[in-house]
């Protein structure tokens, strides 16, 4: 395996708020400036200046992840403000309504599945050409428990992440060999404004707390968990150490991997 080195920059979409500015601001912290993307400008200039608190240069970028240009834009603005973006977090998410499938709004469930899906491909559409020039560089999707398993209800939202796993298993099998890593990093429940206003979660009095999960995007980010390129890894369940002992374990081709595996005979 090719050692790629630790990365210098980030752009971290959904930086305004919750988890993505938590993972803005932690990577800051360890060392690494930041690129910060979303909607609001106002809230993504509050986010830079506790990256700028912390030493290191912010790059505030309006765009919305759905629009292929906007995106093109944004990237190269990154690029050219912090001479390259060597790990890209794809944050940016929304949730539908909790209703089953033949009540959701189809423009609604539609614009989930855009926002989740389409913005975390444009995104990475942008940035793997310039880290495949200089050798390498890491994906970061933000991923859920939901991608792996079936639920009644927001199946816009479980849809969205088992699509997030197939673009970043696409990353890493076609990529790998060139120096890209991709990781599927999902977060636990963080209380945010989304989990906050979810009836899944009204009665939850466990959550995983943000710098569990700025944690192990700071373990990617320093090259510590390449060996673990393609997974699935979990805030909250797993931790640095934990995945360091795992990559230097091994794993089989089956295992933090979305597959349907046959029973043993």
């Amino acid at each position: 395996m090719a050692e790629v080195p630790a990365a210098q920059t980030a752009l971290v979409t959904g930086a305004s708020r919750g988890i993505g500015r938590e993972l803005a601001i932690g990577l800051a912290r360890a060392g690494l400036d930041v690129a910060l993307l979303a909607r609001d400008e106002r809230l993504l200039v509050s986010t830079a200046e506790e990256v700028e608190a912390a030493g290191r240069r912010a790059v505030v970028l309006t765009a919305d992840v759905t629009d292929a240009d906007a995106v093109g834009r944004a990237v190269a603005t990154a690029e050219t403000g912090l001479g390259s973006i060597d790990l890209l977090v794809n944050n940016a998410g929304v949730i539908d309504p909790e209703v089953p499938l033949w009540e959701a709004d189809p423009e609604r469930w539609w614009a989930v599945v855009e926002t989740n899906v389409r913005g975390p491909f444009l995104l990475a559409h942008a940035v793997a050409p310039g880290m495949l020039a200089r050798g390498g560089g890491r994906v970061v999707n933000l991923n859920s428990g939901a991608g792996t398993r079936d639920a009644p209800e927001a199946s816009a939202y479980y849809v969205s992440k088992t699509a997030l796993f197939r673009i970043g298993g696409a990353l890493h099998e076609a990529g790998f060999g060139s120096g890209l890593r991709a990781f599927e990093l999902a977060p636990g429940v963080v209380r945010t404004d989304m989990t906050a206003s979810m009836r899944a979660h009204e009665d939850r009095t466990e959550w995983t707390e943000p710098a569990e999960v700025v944690a192990l995007a700071v373990s990617v980010a320093r090259g510590e968990l390449d060996a673990l390129s393609g997974c699935y890894l979990r805030a909250g369940a797993d931790t640095p150490e934990s995945l360091r002992a795992l990559a230097a374990r091994g794993l089989g081709p089956d295992e933090r991997r979305l597959r349907v595996v046959a029973p043993p005979a």
